[in-house]
C-alpha cells in the first residue's frame, strides 16, 4: 500500500509557487493578492480561513481577511462582494462557506466576478471547465487530479467511481476524470447515497473517490485488492476521550481498507492540504490572466 501524502505534496507545490512569487518580487512587480470573506464565527470556518491566510503568507502572496458579523444582511454582503469585484489590486477572493441561513448562498456565489472566482464555483467557470477551456477548477477536485498526477497513478481506461454528487467535489471531479488529460481518460461512474447496489459498483472500481460526507462509509468488504482510494470526506465526530472533544473522520474506514488498497489518502493529511495548495495555484493563475 502506498500512502498518498497530500501534506507532503502540497508543500512541494507551495515551494514551487513561492519560487515563482520570489521571481515576481525580483522584477519589482505586484505579487498575487488573495482575499477571504468570513461571515460569523463558525469554528471550522475560522480554522480553514486561518490556514489559507498562513499559506498565503508562506508563499509570499498578499492576503486580506474580511470578517463580517453573523447577522449581516444579504444586501450588505452583496455590496461587499461588489467592492471586491471592483478592486483592481485583488486577483481573486473566496467567500467561506457555509453562510448563515438567512443568506442565499447561490445568489452570493453568482455575484462573484468569475475572473476572481478562485474557488471555481461560478457557473461560468464550471461550464468552461466542462468544455476544457481555460477556467478556475474547484480547488478540491483540482487537488485530487494533481495528487494522482504527482504519484503517477494510472488512470487511462480505468473504472473510476465517484461517490457524491455535490457541485463542489463530486460533479466536477467526475468530469475531470473523464477528460483527455494527465490523470484522466477514465471511465467514470457517478454514484450517491441513493444509488442501488452501491457495493457492487465499489467492488468493480479501480479508483474510488469518496465525497459523501458519511464517516467510515466505505469498508474493506466493499473494495477489491489494489484499488486506489481517494477520501475527500472530513467530519468531526464526537469523542469525549479526545482533548478536543472530537476526532476527524473521513468517508473511508482507513484502518481496514488500507490493508487491501494499492493507494490511499489519509484523513487528515490527504486532500485537505491539496485543496489549499490549489487555491493558491488558482490565485497565481488569476494574476497571470489579469496581466495578459
Amino acid at each position: 500500500m502506498i500512502l498518498l501524502d497530500g501534506k507532503k505534496t502540497s508543500i512541494e507545490i507551495k515551494e514551487e509557487i513561492k519560487k515563482t512569487v520570489s521571481a515576481i518580487k525580483l522584477k519589482g512587480e505586484r505579487v498575487p493578492h488573495l482575499a477571504a470573506v468570513l461571515v460569523g464565527n463558525d469554528g471550522a470556518s475560522l480554522t480553514y480561513v486561518g490556514n489559507k491566510v498562513r499559506s498565503c503568507e508562506y508563499v509570499g502572496f498578499k492576503s486580506t481577511l474580511i470578517k463580517l458579523e453573523n447577522n449581516i444582511s444579504e444586501i450588505d454582503l452583496l455590496k461587499q462582494i461588489q467592492i471586491l469585484n471592483s478592486d483592481n489590486t485583488l486577483d481573486g477572493y473566496i467567500v467561506q462557506l457555509p453562510l448563515p441561513k438567512h443568506i442565499d448562498e447561490q445568489k452570493v456565489l453568482l455575484a462573484i466576478d468569475s475572473k476572481k472566482d478562485v474557488d471555481g464555483f461560478h457557473p461560468e467557470n464550471f461550464g468552461r471547465m466542462s468544455l476544457e477551456l481555460d477556467a478556475f477548477v474547484p480547488a478540491t477536485p483540482y487537488g485530487i487530479i494533481k495528487l494522482l498526477e504527482r504519484y503517477k497513478i494510472p488512470t487511462d481506461g480505468k473504472h473510476c467511481l465517484v461517490v457524491g454528487r455535490s457541485n463542489i467535489v463530486g460533479r466536477p471531479i467526475s468530469i475531470l476524470m473523464s477528460q483527455k488529460r494527465i490523470s484522466g481518460n477514465a471511465t467514470v461512474t457517478l454514484a450517491h447515497s441513493r444509488t442501488k447496489n452501491l457495493k457492487k459498483l465499489t467492488k468493480q472500481a479501480d479508483i474510488i473517490i469518496m465525497a459523501l460526507g458519511i464517516p467510515e462509509f466505505l469498508t474493506s468488504d466493499m473494495v477489491k485488492d489494489d484499488v486506489c482510494v481517494i477520501d475527500v470526506g472530513i467530519t468531526r465526530v464526537v469523542d469525549k476521550n479526545n482533548p478536543k472533544g472530537y476526532v476527524i473522520k473521513g468517508d473511508v474506514d482507513f484502518k481496514e481498507v488500507s490493508k487491501k488498497a494499492g493507494y490511499i489518502t489519509p484523513v487528515p493529511g490527504g486532500i485537505g492540504p491539496m485543496t489549499i495548495a490549489m487555491l493558491l495555484q488558482n490565485t497565481l493563475q488569476a494574476r497571470q490572466w489579469n496581466l495578459s
